[in-house]
């Protein structure tokens, strides 16, 4: 008799789901609300405090290349478990140990920014892109609109906490060490590397296995690419450079963007919600971002995105301690950009270069956009001890995403040249 049992992918893409809520949605986006409170008792210059985010953005890329060997040596699953048990270790370093600056900047910047890293994106992305080839879009944009929901609700519920507690913000790293403890339980009752360890297939139809894709096969690669062939086409660089239009303007708009508003007058609630909204953005922007990467060419799709960053910057510019709704849109439309712009980003590398080049090409692709794209938290906090305004660097954020769209509309499904190009993926 064969197997009947119900396709597990989808019940997976619930699994991730909440592993990217736990692993990402409370250690940053409420991280960022604890943090502004730990600076009543560790003082340190806007800059210092923008470089505990760029040391976070730059250990959670900058490690992937780890994290791909780590998901090839002992599977996605245990690489989860290695990304919560450092993001354990650095909010119990935070909660207990951290009291000067160099503390924030080793426990928020380096331990969570690591486990971050080796609990969300490259094994989550890496399991969606073995488990679905025609939906592989949707399933990516409801996968990552976790982190969404995450902030919406993490960012005022740890207001709430410490406005309630005194603001007592080791206490409120002590619940985020929970909830990396929960996270670890999860992913080891849950996550299944492989359709084919189930007795599946992608997706759970069977077209697959008669070399037959439909309308997926218009949108995702024919061939079967190694990581060196696709570090040598000029796709995988444009995407690079669309990679730092995403992720540029998110890093510094994560750091910075509640001390914005409360330096505008703005009350503290009134800004956790707009970081709220800015999440609660993000989720909209994920599922727009999936829908369109499986009905159009990927580069469309994803130079749509950035311009919701365009408007987004203006309105920031222009908020005022009287123009809440200015501000609640500003945060959405960033929010919308980089949701859009992310589920793109993943979903572009496994269509252009299939599911076995993907963690390690995906790996590079968020190492290189680290390195260019974590200062962003610093620049932007040098930027304001000049102008003592964050406008200059809302107009450095227009000027890399028109970067990036021009380096997209070049960003063109590879082909490959030799001969092995009848192979199938």
């Amino acid at each position: 008799m064969e197997n009947k049992q119900p396709f597990y992918g989808w019940k997976l893409v619930g699994a991730l789901w909440f592993l990217y809520l736990l692993n990402m949605g409370f250690p940053l986006y409420g991280g960022a609300v604890i943090n502004t409170y730990m600076l009543k008792e560790i003082t340190m210059e806007r800059s210092v405090y923008g470089l505990g985010f760029t040391l976070l953005n730059f250990f959670v890329g900058v490690p992937s290349i780890l994290v791909a060997a780590a998901i090839g040596k002992w599977g996605v699953r245990s690489t989860f478990g290695i990304g919560s048990a450092l993001i354990l270790i650095g909010t119990l370093w935070m909660a207990f140990v951290a009291s000067q600056p160099w503390h924030y900047l080793v426990g928020f910047g380096v331990i969570i920014g690591s486990g971050i890293g080796f609990g969300t994106i490259v094994p989550l992305s890496t399991a969606v892109t073995r488990w679905f080839k025609q939906y592989r879009g949707r399933a990516m944009a409801i996968t990552l609109t976790a982190s969404g929901f995450a902030g919406f609700l993490g960012a005022p519920l740890m207001n709430k906490v410490l406005a309630a507690n005194g603001g007592d913000w080791r206490q409120a790293w002590l619940m985020v060490a929970g909830i990396a403890i929960v996270a670890a339980i999860v992913a080891f009752l849950t996550v299944k590397e492989r359709p084919e360890d189930l007795g599946q297939l992608v997706d759970g139809i069977e077209e697959y296995a008669s070399g037959q894709g439909g309308q997926a096969n218009s949108l995702a690669t024919k061939f079967s690419w190694t990581p060196s062939e696709a570090y040598g086409t000029r796709a995988f660089w444009m995407i690079v450079v669309g990679s730092f239009a995403c992720q540029f303007p998110f890093f510094f708009f994560t750091a910075h963007w509640i001390l914005h508003l409360r330096g505008l007058g703005i009350n503290p609630a009134d800004a956790a919600w707009a970081m709220g909204l800015f999440t609660m953005g993000g989720i909209g922007g994920r599922l727009i971002g999936g829908w369109l990467m499986d009905k159009m060419p990927a580069r469309f799709a994803f130079m749509m995105g950035i311009c919701c960053y365009f408007v987004g910057s203006f309105l920031a510019i222009n908020v005022t301690a009287g123009s809440l709704m200015v501000a609640f849109a500003a945060a959405i439309l960033y929010g919308a950009g980089f949701g859009w712009t992310f589920v793109c980003l993943n979903t572009m590398v496994g269509n252009f270069f299939g599911p076995v080049a993907f963690p390690k090409v995906n790996g590079m692709m968020l190492l290189l956009s680290a390195l260019a794209c974590s200062p962003a938290g610093m620049v932007g906090g040098k930027l304001f001890d000049m102008f003592k305004s964050y406008t200059p660097a809302f107009y450095l954020n227009v000027a890399i995403c028109i970067v990036g769209i021009s380096a997209l509309f070049f960003a063109t499904m590879p082909q490959k040249k030799t001969t092995d190009s009848t192979i199938k993926a």
